[in-house]
């Protein structure tokens, strides 16, 4: 059985995403199922990344559909989510909503960033899951046989539907364009998540977000949740049965069609390894406005 220890890649791979709006034909209708299946609004820069190599992107896809579709896959997800909830007090998150309302924030503005971090909240857990899943097969592990039917799941509904309205770094002025310069720095990551670029939408907010959590992300419980969070995401990946029997060898040999095996799996491991800590940072911004 493949061993997953928490591993940061060095060098940092460099990913090339597929945007969805670049996205047409059967890659579109992929994409357009895979936000269905795992009920969020947007794809995440980890699968855009697969995407990036086709063959690959879409056997996976094939292959763990039927997964992602199951209760299994579901409660996975939930119970991933109630341990961030439940470990990130352990960090000290300091309430933030009053600080918001000094500086003109309405109650109306609040709740839409209560909702668009209720996205990612929920959203995050099955990129994880699949981070975690794509790094198992290509290193050698498996998926458990599955013996029984998997007891499908309700395509879920996103909790708040429609475009996320992101920040990009072209959209930003200079006290921002610092703002996403300092997480990327600080994260040591070439790129921006989706969920740091939908809340700088209110730039003053996500300024505010950020210092609280900036000094916390060096201190030793910090990664001792983290690696908390990837350890429960690998028990859970290696609970999932196979319901749509994808083994490591069909992955690792689409992998290579098109790409190294090795550059595939460089990228993989990126999202991986940073997922969790996203995770945990989303529930920190969550926790704030408790």
């Amino acid at each position: 059985m493949a061993n997953l220890p928490r591993l940061k890649p060095d060098p940092i791979a460099q990913p090339h995403p597929v945007p969805e709006f670049l996205a047409e034909g059967e890659l579109k209708a992929r994409y357009e199922d895979m936000k269905a299946v795992l009920g969020v609004p947007w794809m995440g820069v980890v699968t855009m990344s697969f995407a990036h190599y086709r063959t690959f992107y879409d056997a996976f896809w094939q292959g763990v559909r039927p997964v992602c579709a199951s209760r299994d896959f579901t409660d996975a997800c939930h119970r991933l989510r109630r341990l961030v909830e439940e470990r990130v007090s352990v960090l000290g998150p300091p309430p933030v909503r009053q600080r918001l309302a000094r500086i003109g924030y309405a109650e109306r503005e609040l709740q839409d960033i209560d909702e668009c971090i209720e996205i990612f909240s929920d959203g995050n857990f099955p990129y994880i899951l699949l981070a975690t899943l794509a790094r198992l097969l290509l290193e050698g592990g498996e998926l458990q046989p599955a013996h029984d039917v998997a007891a499908q799941a309700e395509l879920a509904s996103p909790r708040a539907a429609g475009k996320l309205v992101l920040m990009e770094y072209h959209h930003a002025d200079a006290s921002t364009r610092l703002v996403f310069d300092d997480v990327k720095e600080v994260l040591g990551l070439p790129f921006l998540n989706t969920d740091y670029r939908a809340l700088a939408r209110w730039p003053s907010y996500f300024a505010l977000a950020w210092a609280d959590l900036r000094p916390r992300l060096q201190r030793s419980e910090y990664e001792t949740l983290v690696a908390e969070i990837h350890e429960a995401a690998v028990s859970a990946v290696r609970s999932l049965p196979n319901y749509g029997d994808l083994r490591g060898e069909a992955l690792r040999l689409a992998a290579r069609s098109g790409a190294s095996e090795s550059e595939v799996l460089s990228v993989v491991r990126l999202f991986q390894w940073l997922l969790p800590g996203l995770a945990l940072n989303v529930a920190f911004f969550r926790a704030q406005l408790r």
